[in-house]
């Protein structure tokens, strides 16, 4: 059985609560709990005295009233008026639903489906890299599974949806706001439903890293332009197809990269000598299986990336350097921003210089790899020792 998500702005409260019924939720019943109304009795004790008198009183003048039979003051007891306070005294003598605890120092959230609009303010790369955030929020969600609790509030009544029901959250019918409830990984959901079908989801967590990684494993990320896509890294040649002396270069990375947080490497050498297939290769069977997310820039992405603040370790692969990190002496250079921006990628200084006060916060693994056609148009603090760990020259043709 499908459901239509594109409601009517036109549907009334009771529309909507029977279509909640007929989707299979249902109402969630609050139980008593005996050390929460423990809890009331010893450090409440006036309100709820006060409670209880009211809702007695409220029994005694319906009960009492004159003007009616006692069979018709019998039936107003069980009045919609009557069955409201009832209701209420039994929500403050009983705890409230489980809810998200929105303290969680681990929030991550994105709409679906993405949309994309080009504008001045909106740029292809945005697109993408907001479709790697719904993949990720996805993926987490698609290894979490079931839920131990769903539940919705609507117009102040609770309903829970039965998990034995659930099949999947695009599935659920969502009128107000949902949530789900992981105990074991002690992870909150949050769904909020918009018009036209789209929703917002909204994971909260004391530590949601570990889904991050696994979810994201494997994933590329090419940023150009109108070209931009996330994927897999797609590798034309084996490391072991390369000359001797890239292949011992390569042990070096490798041994690198298991022993640095971050790693700058460059590799030069004359058009067809292999840099750019090589950077691919290292990709593909190095980098990826240490669970690095690829990013592979080009000259329109390099000034507007900042790595996702969410994902643990990243790979940045930037082809043709010299073209986008020239020596700022030249007039060409002056012209454009692109040298300071790698630059500050290759230190950590553009996006570590503010900490954002909430969402979440790693301490980020980052390996850069470079390639370029000759050293000598590159800026001299590209290679200052601390930025660029390792240098090498590709001087075989490679085909």
């Amino acid at each position: 059985m499908e459901f239509d998500y594109f409601r009517s702005t036109e549907s009334t409260p009771n529309n909507n609560r029977q279509s909640l019924l007929a989707s299979g939720w249902r109402p969630l019943n609050r139980e008593l709990d005996w050390e929460f109304f423990w809890q009331l009795l010893q450090n409440d004790t006036s309100e709820l005295t006060q409670k209880s008198l009211n809702l007695v009183s409220s029994f005694a003048e319906v009960l009492g009233r004159n003007n009616y039979t006692w069979w018709a003051n019998l039936l107003n007891v069980v009045s919609d008026n009557t069955r409201y306070e009832i209701e209420k005294f039994w929500n403050y003598i009983t705890p409230d639903p489980q809810s998200p605890d929105h303290r969680y120092k681990d929030i991550l959230s994105t709409e679906t489906p993405i949309v994309q609009f080009v504008s001045r303010s909106s740029i292809p790369i945005d697109y993408v890299l907001n479709r790697l955030q719904e993949i990720t929020v996805l993926r987490v969600l698609k290894l979490l599974g079931s839920p131990d609790i769903i539940t919705q509030d609507y117009l102040e009544r609770n309903f829970c949806f039965p998990v034995d029901k659930f099949i999947s959250w695009e599935r659920l019918d969502v009128i107000n706001t949902v949530y789900g409830y992981w105990s074991k990984h002690d992870i909150w959901l949050q769904i909020e439903s918009y018009e036209r079908g789209r929703r917002h989801y909204t994971l909260m967590a004391t530590n949601i890293s570990p889904l991050v990684n696994k979810a994201t494993y494997d994933l590329a990320v090419m940023l150009s332009g109108y070209q931009s896509r996330v994927g897999k890294v797609h590798s034309q040649y084996l490391i072991r197809s390369f000359p001797a002396d890239i292949q011992n270069f390569t042990d070096t990375v490798q041994q690198a990269v298991l022993n640095q947080n971050q790693l700058a490497v460059v590799v030069h050498g004359e058009p067809g000598t292999g840099k750019t297939v090589w950077t691919q290769a290292v990709a593909k069977e190095i980098i990826v299986p240490l669970g690095y997310v690829i990013f592979i820039l080009d000259h329109d992405a390099i000034a507007n990336f900042v790595p996702p603040h969410y994902l643990e370790r990243i790979c940045i692969i930037i082809n043709e350097a010299d073209n986008l990190a020239q020596n700022r002496s030249s007039e060409v250079a002056q012209y454009s921003n692109k040298t300071e921006h790698i630059l500050s990628l290759l230190d950590g200084t553009l996006y570590q210089s503010v900490i954002d006060d909430s969402g979440i916060q790693i301490k980020q693994r980052l390996v850069v790899l470079m390639t370029c056609n000759t050293t000598e148009r590159l800026d001299p603090a590209m290679l200052r020792k601390g930025r660029v760990d390792l240098i090498y020259e590709f001087t075989e043709r490679f085909v």
